[in-house]
Parts: C-alpha cells; structure tokens; sequence
C-alpha cells in the first residue's frame, strides 16, 4: 500500500500509480483454497456476498484504473474482495 502511494507521489502526476487487491478468486492459484469444501465454507462464512469472486471481476477493476474514468484516481488500492476483508 505505502509502495503504491510513495510511487504516486513520485510519478508527479504525470503518471498515476494504483494497485488491485484482490480477495479469493477463483483461479488455478487459489484452487487449495476453493477447492477444498471445509475451507471454502470458511471463506464464504466471511464473505458478506457468500461467494468467491472470479478473473473477470479483477480484470473489471484493473480496466477501470487504466481508464479515463479513474483519471483521477492516484496512489489507491481497489480492494475486490467482496466485502470479505471488512468483516
């Protein structure tokens, strides 16, 4: 998070520094994770939207942060997590 702010402020603006951080997803990566139920259940316990999220949520996000409409986003974290980590 820190690295992602201090390197936003360097850029001067001119260039714009942001980072996704994603909760569990469904991917290859985090198969232990999903791919075994006690766990899973766990996770999903902790996940106000009772569900893990898929590559394209991720993708959504990282598209939105290269677009013109986050052109005003700089030195973020986008968390994509489902609400998970608030809980």
């Amino acid at each position: 998070i820190m690295l992602t702010r201090q390197l936003a402020r360097e850029g001067g603006g001119k260039v714009r520094v942001n980072a996704v951080a994603p909760g569990v997803i469904k991917t290859r990566f985090a198969e232990a994770l999903w791919g075994n139920q006690a766990i899973l259940d766990r996770v999903l316990a902790q996940n106000p939207m009772g569900r893990i999220g898929v590559p394209n949520e991720v993708a959504a996000a990282v598209l939105f942060l290269a677009s013109d409409a986050a052109s005003y986003v700089n030195g973020e974290v986008l968390v994509v997590d489902g609400g998970g980590g608030e809980v």
